[in-house]
């Protein structure tokens, strides 16, 4: 079984394809998560606008669904597009998830969880995972969350990433959901200790690759998600961090040269610059006058015509050249 040490969050409106592609330029290893694509999109919706990547490299295909047939169908043509692991959405707190009877509330469920997992797995010869959180609502006890576990693992799961905050079903927004519920790493590293023949992974609110080293300690794998989302150069440093490889680094700039052809591919075929451009904000995050360079972004990457050069330009910008 391979373990995949270190991934990034599936994040709605930001893990597209385009930010999966910036953030693979950066790291050969780290594994990608697509954002969440719900079964009946894929079913019955555009399969290329929803699944279609180029990006090299693990990537995961997280589902939200709950109905095992349709999961089932969607895991095997998740596989068909080249993905290399599939997961289930059980952590999402929105009311809009809710409504489709899946996310977070699927943890009052662990049966019909169960049930998902055993028909993805059948259906396709990929690893499934499952993403939950530590509990929900008055249920975040202990025995609450082993129980879930218990159920899906002895139907053959043997990997769940643990959000470490419960989640508030109603009353909260799910930005409010990601901050407000404190943070419980302790009950992760317990499931650990009960658990140590499944994977165990730990997501929420880890800051930074040394925070990431330090928990790797006590878990098998480390998400992260917002942190990296908005200071995307870390990713330069996770091979070397975590993996060991010590592959060349890439400065910045090398960063904005290599995505040259991907902006041009894209934009050649009907794409706008900003698509991309957007996730590329925060690459030069805490670096002198960064200011300049988003700000030159954010006014010129949405204008007619914009292409690779308005990169250039604004790194100009910034740099005073």
């Amino acid at each position: 079984m391979q373990v995949e040490k270190f991934s990034v969050a599936p994040m709605l409106d930001w893990t597209d394809r385009h930010c999966r592609y910036f953030y693979r330029v950066m790291s050969h290893h780290a594994l990608l998560y697509s954002e969440m694509v719900t079964t009946g999109a894929i079913l019955y919706g555009d399969q290329d606008r929803h699944l279609y990547f180029e990006e090299k490299g693990p990537v995961a295909l997280q589902l939200g669904g709950s109905d095992p047939t349709d999961l089932a169908k969607a895991a095997k043509i998740g596989e068909s597009y080249g993905y290399s692991e599939i997961n289930l959405n059980c952590g999402c707190p929105s009311d809009r998830v809710q409504k489709g009877r899946f996310g977070a509330c699927l943890m009052e469920e662990p049966t019909l969880v169960a049930d998902c997992y055993q028909a993805m797995s059948e259906a396709t010869s990929l690893p499934v995972t499952i993403k939950t959180r530590i509990g929900i609502d008055d249920e975040d006890s202990y025995a609450f969350l082993a129980k879930f576990i218990d159920e899906i693992s002895a139907r053959g799961c043997d990997n769940f990433i643990l959000h470490a905050r419960k989640a508030w079903l109603s009353g909260l927004s799910p930005k409010e959901n990601r901050e407000i519920p404190p943070l419980n790493y302790e009950r992760v590293f317990e499931i650990k200790k009960q658990y140590p023949a499944l994977v165990i992974g730990i997501n929420g609110g880890v800051q930074d690759l040394q925070e990431a080293k330090s928990l790797l300690q006590k878990v098998d794998s480390v998400m992260m998600g917002r942190s990296i989302y908005h200071h995307p150069y870390q990713m330069n440093d996770v091979d070397r961090e975590i993996y060991n490889d010590n592959h060349e680094a890439l400065t910045r700039f090398d960063v904005i040269m290599a995505m040259e052809g991907y902006i041009t591919k894209h934009i050649n075929q009907g794409g706008r610059l900003n698509h991309i451009a957007r996730h590329m904000l925060g690459l030069f995050h805490e670096v002198p006058k960064s200011r300049l360079w988003r700000r030159y972004l954010s006014e010129n990457m949405h204008k007619e015509g914009a292409d690779f050069n308005v990169l250039l330009k604004a790194y100009q910008q910034m740099m005073g050249e």
